[in-house]
């Protein structure tokens, strides 16, 4: 009896570490938030790839490593999607699942996606949802086994472009933090990132989504994360393909080149084929780009 008990309790540790829980990323009242008739959609494609589009209530979905693998580094996940979906499942559940394998945290933000229909500013809406995911992770790090100086945020295409912006815009709070909580990631990783908002380099749709159609060109240059680019800005690993076809590589390089400009320590691995939105998808890179990212993450001393 005792045996089947500890059998058990060996199983439901198991689950636990690996199992998932989804909690909304604010407790109170949305901030910049606009009541509106609008229903969030969630669509499963052929391949099971989860998408949602019309998200109005963000959340937060935890993915925790098993107590004996954790390293105590925490990832901050942002699926892409054009600022108009998002790319649930292969940009965000399956690179949490990676990153657990390594022994980090990691949580995927569903955040809201930028309408007149539901915030007063749109284009400040999705940085708040990653400020407020942010702070949550490092105030509920004592909770979660999080050392919270090792929080970092990843990105994919759009979802980079809201990483970036988080990574570059962290000393202006767009979101209440009476507690001082710091909002700047300890490090981020970019991957086919939406970075330029400049007609040269720009993904039309993200940035017609976030700005509008007639952006100003003061709102072009506050959201070109290469244009925002400091010393203090976080250690961070570029992934891109020479062939992208949707986000040009162009963005990942002058990030890059703002990064080296600026002192900050960078990464950056082109592949010359992949296209664009590889997540993790079997044979689309040569090589898994998720070991580069844990192999950075132990030379940077994010990992011990």
């Amino acid at each position: 009896m005792n045996k089947y008990v500890i059998a058990l309790s060996c199983i439901f540790a198991s689950m636990e570490g690996f199992g998932q829980t989804v909690i909304p990323l604010y407790t109170g009242k949305i901030p910049n938030s606009i009541k509106a008739e609008y229903k969030e959609e969630r669509a499963v494609g052929s391949d099971g790839r989860i998408k949602f589009s019309k998200v109005s209530t963000p959340t937060l979905e935890i993915y925790l490593p098993p107590a004996q693998t954790n390293t105590g580094a925490a990832v901050l996940i942002i699926p892409g999607g054009g600022y108009s979906g998002i790319a649930y499942s292969h940009e965000g559940i399956d690179i949490a699942k990676e990153f657990n394998a390594f022994g980090v945290a990691a949580f995927v933000l569903k955040y809201r996606l930028p309408s007149d229909q539901i915030m007063s500013d749109k284009s400040i809406g999705p940085l708040q949802d990653a400020q407020q995911a942010i702070k949550t992770i490092r105030a509920r790090s004592a909770e979660w086994k999080i050392d919270a100086s090792r929080v970092g945020i990843l990105g994919f295409s759009a979802g980079g472009h809201l990483a970036s912006t988080a990574g570059t815009q962290f000393n202006k709070a767009v979101i209440d933090n009476k507690e001082n909580t710091n909002l700047r990631p300890d490090f981020m990783v970019l991957v086919y990132p939406v970075i330029s908002l400049s007609d040269s380099l720009m993904h039309k749709g993200s940035r017609d989504n976030l700005l509008g159609p007639n952006p100003t060109p003061e709102n072009i240059r506050k959201f070109s994360s290469d244009l925002q680019v400091t010393p203090q800005t976080p250690p961070t690993l570029l992934v891109h393909a020479g062939d992208d076809k949707g986000v040009k590589v162009g963005n990942s390089i002058s990030f890059y080149e703002a990064l080296i400009r600026n002192g900050v320590p960078a990464e950056m691995h082109l592949y010359p084929t992949g296209g664009h939105g590889f997540g993790q998808v079997p044979g689309r890179t040569p090589d898994r780009w998720t070991d580069r990212v844990q192999h950075w993450l132990k030379a940077i001393n994010i990992v011990k």
